[in-house]
């Protein structure tokens, strides 16, 4: 990634985030299904990390994937994403991580649409939209 890694202490994330989004990025939450303000979201942009502001996904690559999540086919970047195993509540899962400061943003999953076959499944909390000028 271009952008050089945002380290901070928990105290400064818990008085720049707001409750739910340090719930989510900060400590690995999920917000539940169909609430996000961007579940339905049709707007053409792109999608930023709510806790750094690096971009990570475009509309061109978001879609319905029924999941009540965001769901997109690609990053903005090859290099906007870290992967890392979960194997948290009994199941095996790719946990998707912001690369710039480490928010969790989601999973991904190899059932998503072409050209990828991948669903990158995205809590809305953890993204800010940035509407296509």
């Amino acid at each position: 990634m271009a952008d050089k890694k945002i380290i901070k202490q928990d105290q400064e994330w818990k008085a720049e985030l707001s409750p739910e989004q340090y719930y989510v990025c900060r400590l690995g939450g999920t917000e539940p299904p169909f609430s996000g303000k961007y579940a339905d979201h049709k707007e053409e942009g792109s999608y930023a990390c709510a806790a750094c502001g690096v971009d990570l996904f475009t509309s061109y690559a978001k879609y319905d994937s029924g999941s009540g999540w965001p769901s997109f086919f690609q990053p903005a970047s090859v290099d906007a994403l870290e992967e890392r195993e979960d194997k948290s509540h009994g199941m095996r899962r790719i946990e998707i991580r912001c690369a710039r400061c480490e928010a969790h943003l989601g999973h991904v999953f190899p059932d998503g649409p072409k050209p990828t076959g991948l669903r990158y499944c995205i809590n809305s909390v953890s993204l800010n939209f940035h509407k296509k000028q």
